[in-house]
């Protein structure tokens, strides 16, 4: 049965990359590449993983481990939200724990195991395959990106990281958190990934457009603006919502958070557009829509109707307020308040 996954899980991925190679010249080439070198290292496992190889038993193929599909995964999303067009070179010395693990194998096959050195270089060759795997879960919940496709690589993500949790606790005499065999491990991850295959597949051929960055606008391709000033703008952005909340004026204009903030509008709109994938209007709602919920639930605005809180933050007509509640939480309003009462009683 589950060799039958196995070739199934493969002949998705290699129509996966078909689709992505066949639309190769719309997306951003180094998500693309970052993207399709993912999946191909994936595709690797499937077909060497030491429990469960397609031609061998009891294998020892370590470089078809999951070790690159990590790596590979974590730039991406490095590279996904960043904007940049080109490869960083300096990017590459994310591949040392990769190179360190092959080194330790190969030195292993060779009989020299069990030296305490060996046992450091691993443990800090996991410690760091591990942070990846983190780095992974805390780009999406902090970023919360528009596109819920990227939230398929959380299953993948977190049964990695327990496989890591538990070579950790199990030296120390600690109980694993899932008491999974290595066998076991593989066989839940290559079901996993069959499906998110068949997920991620179906939703290219629906909609290819919106699964990778594709290339930026030419309108901003003369723009100045660099990785630190990019950085920059998007804290000052994000500190004038949080902090200064000035998403509560219901007059709120690009042009008038420019000058409030002292940014160019031009540059305004392109790190909105570009690097947060949010127009001007999205992101000045959401934070509006957020404030609502928690004024919502506050009896300090309980004298207030629904329209009233929501002209207290920022929306100026009951049509707007109706209609952009619904496109953010997919129920209007009055549904959600209704919800909130039936949870406390």
């Amino acid at each position: 049965m589950l060799t039958t996954i196995q070739i199934i899980t493969l002949l998705q991925g290699v129509f996966l990359l078909f689709v992505l190679f066949k639309n190769k010249a719309k997306y951003r080439k180094v998500t693309f590449w970052l993207f399709s070198l993912s999946i191909a290292s994936v595709l690797l496992f499937i077909i060497g993983d030491d429990d469960n190889n397609l031609f061998q038993e009891q294998a020892n193929w370590f470089l078809f481990d999951a070790s690159l599909f990590i790596t590979f995964l974590f730039l991406f999303f490095r590279y996904y939200k960043s904007g940049k067009e080109v490869f960083d070179r300096k990017d590459l010395l994310f591949f040392i724990p990769n190179l360190l693990y092959f080194t330790i194998e190969i030195i292993e096959k060779l009989g020299l195991e069990g030296h305490v050195l060996l046992e450091a270089a691993e443990f800090v060759v996991e410690l760091s395959f591990l942070s990846y795997l983190v780095y992974i879960l805390y780009d999406l919940f902090k970023n919360k990106s528009n596109n819920w496709i990227l939230y398929t690589a959380i299953p993948i993500v977190l049964i990695l990281s327990l496989k890591y949790i538990n070579e950790f606790l199990m030296p120390i005499g600690k109980e694993p958190i899932f008491n999974l065999n290595n066998s076991d491990f593989s066989s839940y991850l290559l079901i996993v990934m069959a499906f998110l295959f068949y997920v991620i597949t179906f939703y290219f051929i629906t909609s290819p457009k919106e699964l990778l960055p594709t290339e930026k606008q030419k309108k901003y391709k003369t723009s100045n603006l660099n990785d630190k000033l990019i950085e920059q703008y998007k804290t000052a952005l994000i500190h004038a919502m949080e902090k200064d909340k000035l998403y509560t004026d219901p007059k709120l204009s690009i042009h008038k958070l420019s000058e409030e903030l002292q940014i160019p509008r031009q540059y305004i709109s392109e790190v909105l557009n570009l690097h947060l994938e949010k127009s001007f209007l999205d992101f000045i709602n959401e934070y509006r829509v957020e404030e609502f919920i928690k004024r919502l639930q506050d009896d300090q605005y309980a004298h207030l109707t629904l329209l009233g809180i929501a002209n207290e933050v920022g929306f100026n007509s009951k049509s707007t307020f109706n209609a952009t509640f619904k496109k953010i939480k997919g129920i209007t309003p009055s549904e959600y308040k209704n919800s909130l009462q039936q949870n406390v009683q």
